[in-house]
């Protein structure tokens, strides 16, 4: 009798939506049951499609700085799982990248989830991972954000690190100078443990 591969051999084999990617399925997310911090986010752009690593552009430069993290501490998957809505590129549409994939959450999500058992913080970027993780919400990315301190201390909304965010970064000068250095106290707390 074959034994089935392990969880993340699984993932990372995955080809359930790969009739509907433009290219072939290449699933990215990096995962670890000792990890305490989460980064759930939308899914990977196409410069983590083809580094085959998440958050390996300026986004991830922005979110870094975000969480007061360098770069080996961020990749080090004991430290942070990162596990998107959807674990492959989809696509560009009109104004961006297409949303994840209907198909990735409900398939890998749950068991992944269960699998971060030291679990102690979970940063949520994306109108999608934020559906999911917070319930369905009708509240603006701005009102989700600035109600952080219902979620606290477990869970934090935030924006999406893209530069095509700096017009909203601008608007709202409050998600730097109170949330940030809150969210880096948290990880530092978190990370001494």
């Amino acid at each position: 009798m074959d034994a089935k591969p392990p969880l993340i051999e699984q993932v990372r084999a995955c080809q359930i939506c790969a009739d509907h990617l433009p290219f072939p399925p290449r699933p990215i997310l990096q995962f670890d049951s000792q990890a305490r911090i989460l980064i759930a986010g939308q899914a990977p752009g196409k410069a983590a499609h083809r580094a085959g690593i998440p958050f390996n552009d300026v986004s991830g430069d922005r979110l870094r700085m975000w969480l007061g993290l360098s770069r080996d501490e961020f990749y080090d998957p004991t430290v942070v799982a990162i596990l998107p809505m959807g674990f492959c590129y989809p696509g560009t549409g009109k104004s961006g990248d297409l949303p994840p994939r209907p198909e990735c959450a409900p398939a890998w999500r749950g068991t992944l989830l269960d699998g971060l058992g030291q679990l102690e913080l979970t940063l949520v970027i994306g109108r999608y991972a934020q559906a999911y993780h917070f319930g369905s919400t009708q509240a603006t990315l701005t009102e989700l954000v600035a109600s952080w301190r219902q979620f606290w201390p477990e869970k934090v909304p935030l924006p999406h690190p893209s530069p095509r965010n700096n017009l909203w970064l601008k608007r709202n000068p409050w998600f730097e100078r109170e949330l940030l250095p809150e969210v880096r106290s948290r990880i530092a707390e978190v990370r001494a443990r």
